[in-house]
């Protein structure tokens, strides 16, 4: 297993993003997953928001997760600067209810895939982003699979 997988970074464009993105951090923490957060901003900081994606690899960040309301740029911005995987959570808004953050994240370019998941679903991000280091690391396969297994009953 490489060791530059199993860290994720969430990734949110304001602190008010936070209550939502805090069920990402405590489900890979739940799973034993390295994480660490940043608030960026594709329209307010995109210099630093830039400089945070293309050094995803030298940080050793493997899969990110970024969570963004409104126009939800951030995780599109991100995916152009990087080739990990970025997977978006759409933040509930007051003017559309989330709509505008989801079909934001949803419309990529073609060559900018971003992973979408439901509206405020930043759980599902974090289970996600365990399946995918679930691929190449067999104790992490096992432990999702328990999770999986553990639903149904």
């Amino acid at each position: 297993m490489k060791k530059d997988i199993m860290k994720v970074a969430i990734v949110m464009g304001s602190i008010s993003d936070e209550p939502i993105m805090k069920n990402a951090s405590d489900t890979l923490k739940s799973f034993g997953v390295k994480c660490e957060t940043h608030i960026l901003s594709a329209h307010r900081m995109p210099n630093k928001t830039r400089e945070f994606a293309g050094g995803l690899k030298k940080s050793g960040i493997g899969i990110v997760i970024a969570g963004a309301g409104k126009a939800a740029h951030l995780p599109g911005v991100i995916a152009s600067y990087t080739e990990r995987p970025v997977i978006g959570v759409p933040i509930k808004t007051s003017d559309l209810g989330g709509m505008d953050s989801l079909l934001s994240i949803v419309q990529m370019p073609s060559g900018v895939p971003v992973a979408c998941v439901a509206i405020n679903g930043a759980k599902n991000a974090a289970l996600l982003a365990i399946e995918i280091i679930a691929l190449s690391d067999e104790g992490m396969a096992e432990k999702i699979k328990k999770f999986k297994y553990d639903m149904e009953y």
